[in-house]
């Protein structure tokens, strides 16, 4: 008997299996006749304002693996505070500033590496302005539907105790799996981010 249309069900979820890089980033994988430039790879470009930075990390699994098949998609606002491509900034972004970054992870050590800039302090709707961050999307085999989350500076202290989305949580010792501190890479300010997908440590993921 056909289903009535006002009873259709949710298709079921699939996994991201061994195909999202075959989909994303063929080029990474040695398929190079799909696309001249896998997007999102290209570096951040030297006409960007900004306090130029570097953000890595790895992704953990339950049991405290490396995941090795991740794929990772950054989005943040420019030195400004500004998001490229958002109709209400256009023309006040930084036109030499992509916004968007994506890589898969190294295949053998699992470590993600993004050069960018800092962002800025991000408008908020209510006239609040949220603390500098950077939004993750990640998905690897295993992963239903893709994970988000957030990157905060450990050396913006004062705009991370104000930020809307942070006061929001209620155990404030989780807040601690969205902050990365600062080290420096041969002279670059370097951010190292780690993510845990489950366990005592498990990153705080957003519901988007």
């Amino acid at each position: 008997m056909v289903q009535s249309l006002n009873r259709l069900k949710e298709s079921p979820s699939q996994t991201a299996g061994p195909y999202v890089h075959i989909g994303t980033t063929p080029n990474f994988i040695g398929i190079n006749s799909v696309y001249p430039d896998d997007l999102g790879l290209r570096p951040c470009p030297a006409e960007a304002k900004g306090e130029r930075i570097i953000i890595t990390g790895q992704i953990f699994d339950g049991s405290g693996a490396v995941l090795r098949d991740a794929l990772v998609e950054i989005w943040q606002a420019d030195a400004a505070g500004l998001y490229p491509g958002r109709g209400e900034y256009r023309g006040a972004a930084d036109p030499n500033f992509p916004g968007w970054f994506r890589q898969p992870v190294d295949g053998v050590t699992g470590v993600y590496r993004f050069e960018t800039i800092k962002p800025g302090q991000v408008p908020y709707v209510d006239g609040r302005k949220m603390a500098p961050h950077v939004t993750f999307w990640i998905v690897a085999r295993g992963i239903n539907i893709g994970l988000q989350t957030r990157l905060y500076f450990g050396d913006e202290q004062a705009s991370n105790e104000t930020d809307p989305l942070l006061a929001r949580v209620e155990l404030k010792t989780r807040v601690a799996t969205l902050i990365a501190e600062r080290g420096e890479e041969n002279g670059v300010p370097c951010y190292k981010f780690d993510i845990h997908l489950q366990g005592d440590k498990e990153t705080i993921f957003l519901d988007i």
